[in-house]
């Protein structure tokens, strides 16, 4: 077991199967799972975290709640970024870990395409999940939770 260490779910736009896997794997590896999200979720979950609808509502939580060492599940760059700032390890719900060296492209990307969209423009949404994308994601989770670096 892996002493104080706590995955943190930002679980307002997280897919149903990466919740379950989340929960899941705390179980397999008596790990506390917290989900934090809007008012606005019907998540059921050991250790959740209702928040209000605000903007940015959530991730404040997620910010809060987060210490040194634990794992997050955002697919928000920018909480992401804070977080690694904080030694937090993060991993995307398609199964990507967050590194710090990549993270000054994914913020100037964000911020290329939300300026392109104030503009009128519009940008292509997330693919369909697949299979592969849970496996990834059980993968990418399981080898966080057993190795600390």
């Amino acid at each position: 077991m892996v002493n104080s260490l706590k995955i943190i779910v930002d679980a307002d736009a997280c897919p149903k199967a990466v919740l379950q896997i989340c929960l899941e794997l705390g179980e397999k590896y008596n790990v506390p799972v917290w989900t934090v999200a809007s008012f606005n979720h019907n998540i059921e979950s050991n250790h959740h975290v209702v928040v209000g609808n605000d903007s940015q509502e959530a991730d404040l939580k997620v910010m809060n709640l987060a210490e040194k060492g634990d794992i997050a599940v955002t697919q928000d760059w920018g909480l992401a970024a804070m977080l690694i700032g904080k030694e937090v390890r993060c991993i995307s719900p398609a199964g990507k870990k967050y590194q710090p060296e990549n993270m000054n492209f994914l913020l100037e990307e964000r911020a290329l395409k939300a300026k392109y969209r104030r503009c009128g423009g519009r940008t292509r949404g997330p693919k369909k999940r697949s299979a592969e994308d849970d496996r990834r994601f059980l993968n990418g989770l399981e080898k966080m939770i057993n190795d600390p670096d």
